[in-house]
């Protein structure tokens, strides 16, 4: 596809039907695509291929699982962005998945828009971006946040959210000093009626592992980072620095 000016998107997943019909769309929305049906045969592959700008990665196939291509492509290509798109939708797997580096999670129950707008959001917050301009950025205190393109920086330094995680950082940060409820911070992030488990436990349970992620990300650059303030039973509050 040498020339092609489309993004290109690797596409490992072993259900024949359900790759061919998000080729369609992936195609009808501009996309390039490459298939494969197995992780075996898409590693053996990554050597020889134009570079893709994203994977989109099946978690239950024959032979190495999604996990288990991920931990390759961790090692052979870290830079690539990886969206676990699978009918696996327990936090458990969602946790996994984020913890092993990919970038998003997206069950397949969810409408091809939903997918669409997430990997035009991850493309456009690729490694070596330039800064955010005046215009797109939202400013709280020695947070930016790039509007635009869904990129955090904390101290004029990048922090890799993932598209979630971002938008539970905007949400809480944009009401800065102000609590903000465990629903409210999941409608953010996984979207307004998006099911999340059993009563409000699934959402608390969701929370609370997405803002345990965004600490240890934001710890990373900065170890005495604690502006994120729990309000148990409630949410959180982005607390504002007075000093």
């Amino acid at each position: 596809m040498a020339g092609d000016p489309r993004p290109l998107i690797a596409l490992v997943d072993d259900d024949a039907l359900f790759r061919e019909s998000l080729i369609l769309n992936l195609t009808g929305a501009g996309f390039a695509v490459q298939e494969w049906g197995d992780g075996e045969a898409f590693l053996a592959a990554l050597g020889r291929l134009e570079k893709p700008d994203l994977v989109l990665l099946d978690w239950k196939m024959p032979g190495l699982n999604g996990i288990e291509v991920l931990g390759w492509l961790r090692a052979l290509r870290p830079e690539l962005p990886v969206i676990f798109l699978t009918v696996l939708g327990e936090q458990v797997f969602e946790e996994a998945a984020l913890l092993g580096g990919a970038v998003d999670f997206v069950e397949k129950s969810r409408g091809f828009t939903i997918l669409e707008r997430r990997i035009r959001i991850i493309l456009g917050r690729a490694p070596g971006a330039s800064s955010p301009s005046a215009d797109d950025r939202i400013v709280i205190g020695d947070l930016i946040l790039d509007s635009e393109s869904r990129r955090a920086f904390w101290r004029d330094r990048p922090v890799d959210l993932t598209v979630t995680e971002f938008a539970m950082v905007l949400a809480l940060a944009g009401k800065a000093g102000r609590d903000v409820g465990f629903r409210p911070l999941y409608d953010a992030g996984r979207g307004k009626g998006f099911h999340a488990g059993t009563g409000l436990d699934g959402y608390r349970v969701n929370v609370r592992a997405a803002i345990k992620r965004i600490r240890a990300k934001f710890r990373d650059i900065d170890p005495d980072f604690d502006r994120i303030t729990a309000h148990p039973g409630f949410g959180y509050s982005w607390r504002v620095d007075h000093g």
